[in-house]
């Protein structure tokens, strides 16, 4: 918000928030990560960032199977397999801006992140909570407890915590610029480290490595034009599952059809996803080909309105942040940031202080997978940041985090607002479901917090899902957040109370 207030554009206002987040937020989000953009400005349509980082060039099946293993482990120096590109799409994203009006100094779009380094920040109840639960397979990770454990013990809530090597990266980040991060002095201490801790990544993987600028996935709705990621990302699925369900005319929310409509909406958006979605080089079909109206309409002919299809499909998941800027001009920002797993690989780099993600987890070793791991390539993401143009000239950003339950928060998020009759809080704060496995869970039944009525629950039930009650306001359910810009030029936000979010307006 201050950035905003200091004349910045809603580009820097989301970077400062991030790097602000990467700092405060290290069990969600990190500069060892991938990102993910979407943004506008009035009078064109919406551009994409794929700031995903692509496995190193000494990433393949032999390099696992040599360590005798089966699978890509999820956590330490061999999770550690692709490059971070979070920082690129931070440049990309600047460039942007700077077309847009003068830029702000990078050092004063960074200087809050790295206070916050060095003179400390107070610790989450979320980062305490999830310390502890995945203590026994991070605290023998290189660099993770001299890190994040005060004196060998998970920090309490309040306690104040230092990040100085991280507070120094930001800070030579901001003196170099941010190439530095893949190609200047910074990238060669960034190899250093990863070559100490054992990982696979090598200079040459980051000098290398560059984001994509990409056209949006859209499709058209009752109402308003939708604008996702387009793979290796489930954009695809988000977008699906609003066009599908919007074709079942369903228009009473939180009661049966509601639930059911888009349960079913999804379990058919999946199943494309599952089957379809890698890195895009490897696609045998472009994205857009699944959102035509012949493919819409005949998936949706597929929904019975009264049973449910059988389930599950493979799960995936991840941890997240996702931030929504609209500034004065009217420009706006969807930005997803994530390092996969809480606390991504836990592998802390030891002198520049990064925390590396561990999204290359996700490639298989087979070749004969949808995602075989392979040099060089794209691994597939749960990420992807949401936009919405209004045929009313209302224009909106919203997003979560999830892992599989983005795209179906997603889906109850606008489902609500732009059709059923909700403001935008309560679309956020009504209760949710979530089909399958997400951040926290391992269980692939229908989920319902246990704010439905119970006749919908047992309506649920006798159509054939899975029920599973859950408490209510869990952060398996996500954590969403929402801005729309009205014609008048107000602007409306939402936050999760599932989470540490806010809105922040002036």
């Amino acid at each position: 918000m201050q950035i905003l207030r200091d004349g910045g554009t809603a580009i820097e206002a989301a970077v400062a928030t991030a790097a602000c987040l990467a700092v405060v937020y290290p069990h969600m989000t990190a500069i060892g990560g991938d990102g993910f953009w979407l943004i506008s400005e009035p009078g064109t349509g919406p551009i994409a960032i794929d700031a995903c980082g692509v496995s190193g060039a000494s990433v393949n099946a032999a390099l696992y199977e040599q360590h005798g293993l089966t699978s890509v482990p999820q956590r330490g120096p061999l999770a550690a397999n692709t490059v971070a590109g979070t920082v690129s799409g931070w440049e990309t994203a600047l460039r942007i801006s700077d077309r847009w009006q003068k830029q702000l100094p990078l050092s004063r779009v960074l200087r809050d992140a790295i206070d916050y380094a060095e003179g400390g920040f107070p610790v989450t109840r979320s980062q305490v909570e999830l310390t502890a639960a995945k203590l026994p397979e991070l605290s023998s990770r290189s660099g993770f407890a001299d890190t994040f454990l005060a004196e060998g013990r998970v920090p309490a809530e309040g306690d104040i915590m230092r990040l100085k090597p991280l507070g120094r990266t930001l800070k030579q980040l901001a003196d170099e610029g941010l190439d530095s991060f893949y190609r200047g002095k910074l990238s060669r201490a960034i190899a250093t480290d990863l070559s100490e801790v054992g990982s696979p990544m090598t200079l040459d993987d980051l000098e290398t490595y560059r984001p994509l600028l990409r056209s949006p996935l859209e499709v058209e709705v009752t109402g308003a034009r939708l604008f996702n990621m387009p793979p290796p990302t489930q954009g695809l699925s988000s977008l699906m599952i609003l066009a599908l369900f919007d074709r079942l005319g369903v228009r009473i929310p939180n009661g049966f059809d509601h639930i059911h409509g888009i349960v079913e909406a999804t379990k058919q958006a999946f199943l494309v996803r599952d089957r379809e979605i890698c890195d895009p080089s490897f696609m045998q079909t472009n994205a857009s080909a699944f959102l035509c109206n012949g493919v819409l309409d005949d998936l949706a002919s597929r929904i019975d309105p009264h049973t449910a299809a059988p389930w599950p499909a493979e799960p995936s998941s991840g941890d997240t942040v996702w931030i929504g800027v609209i500034d004065q001009e009217a420009r706006a920002v969807s930005l997803i940031q994530s390092i996969f797993f809480e606390f991504g690989s836990g592998i802390v780099l030891p002198n520049t202080g990064i925390n590396w993600q561990n999204r290359g987890c996700s490639f298989s070793i087979s070749q004969k997978t949808r995602n075989p791991i392979r040099a060089r390539v794209r691994p597939f993401h749960t990420l992807n940041p949401a936009m919405a143009y209004f045929h009313d000239g209302r224009s909106m950003v919203y997003g979560t985090m999830g892992g599989e339950g983005q795209p179906q928060t997603q889906a109850a998020l606008f489902s609500r607002y732009a059709w059923l009759g909700a403001k935008l809080q309560e679309s956020i704060t009504a209760p949710r479901w979530l089909l399958g496995r997400t951040w926290g869970d391992v269980t692939t039944t229908l989920k319902l917090e246990d704010r439905f009525a119970p006749e919908v629950i047992a309506a649920l039930r006798a159509a054939g899902h899975e029920v599973e009650i859950v408490p209510a306001f869990t952060s398996m359910m996500g954590h969403a957040g929402a801005i729309v810009r009205h014609p008048n030029g107000v602007l409306e936000g939402a936050a999760d109370p599932r989470s540490d979010g806010a809105v922040a307006a002036w």
